[in-house]
């Protein structure tokens, strides 16, 4: 592709304003911990952290590619490319982690009136409101349209009854995207509506939900009588099934991505395949790597589509699908490698990256469950690209 001469004066721009405000301790991977979240109790692991994170804001950088309206730099495509380019070469860190960013904002730009873009777009990009989801109930996972959450209209609000299940990060979230049902007589799709609720309205209840691997994101989210304003309706009432499968395509692209750029693990494994005799397992990890780099270039190449205008579609499932599969090998292959070391949990003698390879293989195991099942790709896939009958 040929590039203009503007576009390569602004990648010496960019690459120019990296150098300067992008601290040397933010051009490293990730650790567990080290993520900034943004919100109303956001916290930062480090000073550079927070630095970081305040000039990013400033420049529109967290959003590059949204109006300068929203908190945005308001860059074209291929500017936002060049800037995300850059970032990888040198290695900078992510400023803020978003599902806000990430799978709601997305579906606000489509459905929400100007009014609500107006009051949260500028929220999430500078990183002040943490956004959780509401979608999965007890009764309700795969299954997802036959959620039972009520919420009524009185007057000016709705009132909402019910549970939320493996709402990520809900006890430390300011607002949730929710999935409620507004009409109980007819077909289980129609009679869904997405809310924006303020979690610290009262009749709100959070419990974490712990894993087996020893800590979690996942809680449980109760709502009785809460009363939640009308004007937080995103779209029509009784139209939210159409919002919710355009953001569950946003979400599960992230996972692939985020799964892609995900902290650094304990030990990669070509450095732990140099002590590796096995010539089978030594076959094993250099295929598990060949696969990560080739998943890695179709996720950039979709995510240019996009860019082009081009939503994600069935390919979401089936990045969804791979990613999940290709992360527990990964994680497998890990465990495999470390021996007598990968076993440990919590023991003296052991260094806390070889405990952590044990609790990653762990909490691998849900990534076939979270952002729709398994089961569940392979039937969207199935229908949506071959077109099978269900």
């Amino acid at each position: 592709m040929s590039r203009s001469a503007s576009d390569e004066e602004f990648r010496a721009e960019v690459r120019a304003w990296l150098q300067a405000n992008c601290p040397a301790s933010m051009r490293t991977p990730f650790l567990p911990g080290d993520e900034v979240w943004g919100g109303r109790r956001r916290t930062f692991p480090s000073d550079d952290a927070r630095i970081w994170f305040e000039r990013a804001v400033e420049r529109g950088f967290t959003v590059p590619s949204w109006p300068k309206e929203y908190g945005g730099a308001g860059l074209s495509r291929e500017q936002a490319r060049i800037l995300d380019h850059e970032m990888r070469a040198m290695g900078c860190r992510s400023p803020l982690i978003s599902f806000g960013i990430w799978m709601l904002a997305p579906v606000l730009m489509e459905y929400a009136t100007d009014e609500q873009k107006a009051e949260h777009l500028p929220a999430i990009a500078r990183g002040e409101i943490r956004w959780c989801q509401g979608y999965s109930e007890p009764g309700s996972g795969s299954d997802l349209a036959s959620l039972a959450t009520r919420a009524v209209l009185h007057g000016d609000h709705y009132v909402v009854d019910g549970a939320k299940v493996w709402t990520s990060h809900a006890d430390q979230s300011d607002w949730m995207f929710c999935l409620v049902r507004t009409d109980a007589e007819g077909p289980k799709h129609d009679g869904i509506s997405f809310l924006l609720i303020d979690m610290t309205t009262p009749g709100i209840t959070t419990r974490p939900i712990p894993l087996i691997s020893g800590s979690s994101p996942f809680c449980e989210t109760r709502f009785d009588g809460v009363r939640v304003p009308a004007r937080n309706l995103v779209g029509r009432e009784g139209g939210g099934w159409q919002i919710a499968k355009k953001l569950l395509e946003h979400e599960r692209s992230i996972i692939s991505v985020m799964r892609d750029r995900a902290p650094e693990e304990a030990e990669s494994l070509p450095a732990m395949l140099k002590r590796c005799g096995d010539a089978s397992l030594r076959d094993r990890v250099i295929q598990a790597e060949l696969d990560f780099l080739c998943n890695r270039l179709t996720l950039e190449r979709t995510a240019e589509a996009a860019k082009a205008g081009r939503g994600p579609g069935a390919a979401s499932s089936m990045f969804k699908l791979y990613g999940t599969e290709l992360n527990k090998r990964r994680k497998e292959l890990r465990v495999e490698l470390a021996g007598y070391q990968g076993l440990g949990w919590e023991a003296p003698g052991f260094e806390p990256g070889e405990l952590q390879i044990t609790r990653e293989w762990l909490r691998s195991r849900a990534n076939s469950i979270e952002g729709g099942t398994s089961e569940i790709q392979l039937h969207i896939i199935a229908k949506r690209v071959p077109g099978l009958p269900d």
